[in-house]
């Protein structure tokens, strides 16, 4: 995969109805859907991309992800198609959106690898059945940097790969890029008191950030329903 380059053309007939009826109800936001494809198509690059590096993980394609904030399947129903021989979990608050995943699910005819969660991440986060079992967990639009870093840890397995869609810089030109650099939005001292390690930097067209789990998460994270967002584990420069 060279990068998000697809757009349409990286995704089934069946898939592209879904994700235009879900932009119809206003689940998408503006974007146009060509663009919002391509940048879904971008985690995965980013994913792989990090999977690449001297020490890999197990495998370039994540055996078991969840998208946290799914909203209206943005990148999970993408990613989903991208990785057909992946399980993902969809994940979000609100009954409605959740409605329209579960729905879409059955229509694209995927519910024995793909399921739909609706629950708060905080809650979700303590789920036997969820947390520490993840490769990869995908974070489009979720929250601010503590706050996403803190609700994603819980999910992920030992070594496995947070991707957050990140503002691109505004002289990036269309070329995916990796780089392995201090970003100032994603601090090693917070991040290592939930486990984690920023590992890489993907920009270009869009722009993302790879966060490694290198420990288990404490047992003490995530707080409880709100309080990551009230009383954020770091302050992000500028924010």
């Amino acid at each position: 995969m060279p990068g998000p380059e697809n757009g349409l053309a990286g995704v089934s007939a069946g898939l592209l109805e879904v994700l235009e009826e879900a932009r119809a109800a206003d689940l998408l936001g503006t974007m146009d859907l060509e663009s919002q494809i391509a940048h879904a198509l971008g985690f995965a690059y980013a994913f792989e991309q990090a999977s690449a590096r001297p020490v890999p993980p197990p495998s370039p394609v994540p055996g078991r992800w969840l998208d946290l904030g799914s909203g209206g399947g943005l990148p999970g129903l993408v990613l989903a198609h991208h990785w057909p021989a992946s399980a993902g979990v969809l994940l979000d608050s609100s009954e409605r959106r959740t409605r329209f995943l579960a729905e879409a699910v059955v229509a694209l005819r995927w519910e024995e690898r793909v399921r739909v969660v609706r629950a708060r991440a905080e809650d979700a986060g303590r789920d036997p059945e969820l947390r520490g079992g993840f490769a990869a967990v995908w974070a489009r639009s979720f929250g601010s940097p503590p706050v996403t870093a803190e609700c994603a840890a819980p999910f992920l397995g030992q070594r496995g790969l947070l991707v957050v869609s990140e503002p691109p810089l505004p002289d990036a030109g269309s070329a995916m890029e990796p780089k392995v650099q201090e970003a100032a939005r994603w601090p090693r001292g917070p991040l290592a008191e939930l486990g984690l390690v920023p590992l890489v930097t993907v920009r270009g067209r869009f722009g993302y950030q790879v966060v490694e789990q290198v420990d288990p998460c404490p047992e003490r994270f995530p707080r409880r329903a709100g309080i990551p967002a009230k009383r954020p584990l770091y302050r992000v420069p500028g924010g």
